[in-house]
Order: C-alpha cells, then structure tokens, then sequence
C-alpha cells in the first residue's frame, strides 16, 4: 500500500533538488534519513522534513508496517518563478528567476 506526501511552492530549484532525489531514490526510509542528516546541500532538511511527513501519513494506516517502507518515487515539479529585476550598468535591468518546486514522495513497503 502506497503513501504519498507534498510539499508545495518550495524555495529552492527543481534542478538542484534533483540531484538530492536521485541518490534516496529506492533506499530504505531509515538509510535515507541517515543520508540526508549529512547532505551539505541546503536541500537535505527539507527533504528529510518532506519523508518524515510521509512516514507519519503511513503511521495513521494499521495495516501498514512503518520498518518496512522505501522510498518508490520520489520526484520535484516547477512551481511558479517569482521573478525580481537587478540594476546593471548604463541604467539596464536583468530580470532574476527565483525558482520554487513541488515535491512529491511515495513510499512503500517491500
């Protein structure tokens, strides 16, 4: 039986979470935990955040045994851009993307 936890308008880009994701991808939930305790990157809390949400989804279930969960899928959408403006040289703008994402975790038992 499938559990599933969301995590929306996330202020960190799709792509950098992404690399974080493709190494829990299939692990055990303990052993992902563990990995994201000591990821450096500024993804690793929230993700951790995004599981433990997702254990406790699978907790309120009797029939589902906690030990036995991994991670099946776990994936980030783009979320909308806020877009902001810097100043630049000869009274030009450059436009700043500040990326957001949607992250999605479903977990199983084996």
């Amino acid at each position: 039986m499938e559990v599933k936890a969301i995590a929306k308008y996330i202020r960190i880009s799709p792509r950098k979470i992404r690399l974080l994701m493709r190494a829990i991808q299939g692990k055990r939930v303990d052993e992902a935990l563990n990995l994201l305790t000591f990821a450096p990157q500024k993804g690793g809390p929230i993700l951790r955040k995004l599981i433990n949400s997702a254990v406790a989804n699978a907790n309120q279930s009797p029939d589902i045994d906690v030990d036995r969960l991994f991670i099946k899928h776990i994936y980030a959408d783009e979320g909308p851009t806020l877009k902001r403006f810097r100043p630049r040289a000869m009274g030009r703008a450059t436009r700043i993307r500040k990326r957001t994402s949607h992250l999605t975790v479903i977990l199983d038992e084996r």
